[in-house]
């Protein structure tokens, strides 16, 4: 059986919002050399195997990997969508991982500040507070 490129998914917080867990990409490795399920195998595989098999191989091991838009482009525009369809929950790991592909606050910020306009005020107002946990997180202090 040939080796498939998985991507493991990290948990972004706990449970939020709508119940279901948040993913972010993180690292790419050969699962089935680590032994290792991949992240989107924790956290669904158990109830959709199917789901998360598609996660792993066409969502994250190809559609992400495609040559035609660099990641950062990708994020900002899942971003930008996250944020037309008032998703919250996937919005904030999706913040993160834009961040770490290069999309600034700034950027992040424009995209707000403009999809107010085509996508609808309340979902920028709620994307404001998005970003506000993704660029001002609580210290664990507090």
């Amino acid at each position: 059986m040939k080796a498939i490129t998985h991507r493991l998914l990290l948990l972004s917080g706990a449970i939020l919002g709508s119940g279901m867990p948040t993913l972010v990409q993180a690292q790419t490795t050969t699962a089935e050399t680590t032994g290792q399920q991949s992240r989107a195998q924790q956290l669904m595989g158990d109830i959709t195997p199917k789901l998360a098999e598609l996660t792993d191989d066409v969502l994250l091991g190809d559609v992400w990997e495609r040559p035609g838009l660099a990641k950062r482009d990708r994020s900002l525009i899942t971003v930008a969508a996250l944020i037309a369809l008032n998703r919250p929950e996937q919005l904030r790991s999706h913040m993160q991982l834009a961040r770490r592909n290069g999309v600034t606050e700034t950027e992040i910020v424009e995209a707000i500040t403009q999809l107010a306009f085509y996508a609808g005020w309340p979902n920028a107002i709620s994307a404001v507070g998005v970003a506000r946990e993704v660029f001002h997180p609580k210290s664990e202090a507090e």
